[in-house]
């Protein structure tokens, strides 16, 4: 098996470097995704970003069709694992000047450098150095051993497809949705008839609703407390509302929704929303509609 493995990995690697140099070099990912990666900020330059992107992807698209042509020469292989090696010092260097950034391996996934690009990296300098060393060619190992040498293509491909995050819309929500069929959704549990929800689904539930957008902007807190009342869950935030005069007023906002409805269950649910003084529990005359919006946050990267 072991020959088999090495043998086989020629064609495993010319896969995942076709597939990451085709995407680098002719896609339009690479230069959307550049000013957010992690070469980026080595570079201090979003264009020569692109260019070392573009020509990275030339060099695994040759290296691909030299593991696939010339199986049986140590040099395309040797040149994977450098390459898999250059790649693992590139993720670590990345994870000390910009963790919030991404890596760019893909010019498609704009997730933050984690474990799974090390280990994809580790991958190629493994497979490199094993298809340096391979024994025979891969278009005979198939020949003389087609199933074994599916199943080893096989596994590759589910491994590789596991450790690459922009891949996970194919495969890893189709599973959650299957999941959530089985099993249902997590913060919907106990509905069926009529049952209260979990606080958690409450929140979710209120959080994208209209009240929340017209009050949002005095709430100036997470959720303080709650309590179920006549079917109806309250919900407590603390606030500031602005008075005309500039003066800043301590409200308490509370909010009460249907203790029954989810986002998965409900349609359209009524969502109720008090302004209240903080020291006396007097009731406020707020307009929401007329309260400013918040400044939102800049995004980091």
């Amino acid at each position: 098996m072991l020959s088999t493995t090495s043998s086989l990995a020629p064609v495993a690697l010319a896969v995942l470097l076709g597939w990451t140099g085709a995407l680098k070099l002719f896609g339009s990912g690479a230069a959307r995704q550049a000013p957010k990666t992690a070469l980026a900020r080595m570079l201090s330059s979003s264009e020569r970003a692109v260019l070392v992107l573009r020509a990275t992807g030339l060099a695994e698209l040759l290296l691909a069709a030299g593991l696939l042509a010339a199986p049986r020469s140590p040099l395309p292989g040797a040149a994977t694992a450098l390459l898999g090696a250059c790649f693992l010092g590139y993720l670590a260097r990345a994870r000390v000047i910009a963790p919030e950034s991404s890596c760019g391996c893909t010019a498609n996934d704009s997730a933050p450098v984690t474990w799974r690009a090390f280990a994809r990296a580790g991958l190629v300098l493994a497979g490199g150095a094993a298809a340096a060393t391979a024994s025979a060619a891969w278009w005979t190992t198939v020949g003389e051993r087609p199933a074994a040498s599916a199943a080893v293509l096989a596994a590759g491909g589910v491994l590789l497809t596991a450790l690459s995050a922009d891949l996970e819309r194919w495969w890893l929500l189709p599973l959650r949705r299957t999941r959530m069929r089985l099993f249902g959704h997590p913060l919907a549990g106990g509905t069926a008839g009529g049952k209260q929800v979990p606080v958690a689904a409450t929140v979710q539930l209120l959080e994208n609703s209209l009240a929340w957008q017209a009050a949002s902007p005095v709430v100036r807190s997470g959720l303080l407390d709650h309590w179920d009342e006549a079917g109806w869950r309250f919900l407590l935030y603390s606030g500031l509302y602005v008075e005309e005069d500039g003066e800043a007023r301590p409200v308490s906002v509370v909010f009460a929704l249907d203790a029954t409805a989810s986002r998965d269950t409900a349609g359209a649910p009524a969502a109720r929303v008090s302004v209240v003084d903080a020291d006396t529990g007097e009731p406020v005359g707020v307009d929401l509609a007329a309260v400013r919006p918040r400044d939102a946050l800049p995004v980091a990267g």
